[in-house]
């Protein structure tokens, strides 16, 4: 798509597109377009979001894997952003249980390498995080969310939002890790919801707070006894 659009605007590289605000818009549709072709055709997914920081020897590593593992064993592929970490594991219990391996890698100026466990013709490069966004969620029937830093927090929160307010179908968002997350979890309830009410008493039922892998594959698995499997939008 790339070259496609280079040739037919005579450009001499990709990068000459950066120079103008609208020629920008070819290189974002060109991001959509490839991710469209792409993950259009691998099936009913589920997200898995985590650190990249978080090491091989860490229980919240090990975590990721199983349920990876497990869910593919149940019929998902699984999507992760393509790195290290959480997103590694992921990927490498998707390799172990043979099911579909996804990585939507972004392009950072001090990370991020994709990880070994991606299926060779299912790794996507974006530039622009909101382009990778809309795909995380258009294509997963369920997010696992581990432990994680900022881009967790903001991939979470989005998925929310757009539940809550209608944008997309529901799907099942599992938290895993209760030492982790119950602190944030008391102070939505605490605070947004009792002294705010800046959200709605059902908002905290569009999440789940679960301990261990089988409890994390089971609210997808549950979730998908009563609704049919669909895209998000």
């Amino acid at each position: 798509m790339k070259k496609k659009i280079e040739k037919a605007f005579e450009l001499k590289s990709w990068n000459e597109i950066k120079t103008s605000d609208s020629w920008q818009i070819f290189k974002i549709m060109a991001e959509f377009v490839q991710a469209f072709e792409t993950l259009s055709k691998i099936g009913p997914c589920v997200s898995i979001f985590g650190s990249a920081r978080t090491k091989p020897d860490n229980p919240y590593y090990k975590q990721a894997e199983e349920i990876a593992e497990k869910l593919t064993q149940k019929g998902y592929g699984i999507i992760t952003g393509g790195g290290f970490g959480i997103m590694e594991a992921g990927n490498k219990g998707a390799k172990q249980g043979e099911g579909k391996s996804v990585g939507l890698n972004i392009d950072l100026p001090f990370e991020q390498e994709a990880n070994s466990f991606i299926d060779n013709d299912k790794l996507i490069n974006f530039d622009y995080f909101f382009v990778r966004k809309v795909m995380f969620v258009k294509y997963a029937q369920g997010f696992v969310v581990m432990p994680g830093g900022v881009g967790t927090l903001d991939e979470l929160f989005e998925a929310i939002t757009l539940i809550q307010t209608k944008k997309i179908a529901p799907f099942p968002i599992v938290l895993v890790g209760k030492k982790y997350w119950s602190g944030l979890i008391d102070w939505i309830r605490e605070v947004m919801l009792a002294e705010e009410q800046n959200i709605s008493p059902e908002d905290l039922d569009l999440f789940n707070l679960v301990e261990t892998t089988d409890e994390a594959v089971e609210c997808i698995d549950n979730f998908y006894s009563k609704y049919l499997l669909k895209p998000n939008f």
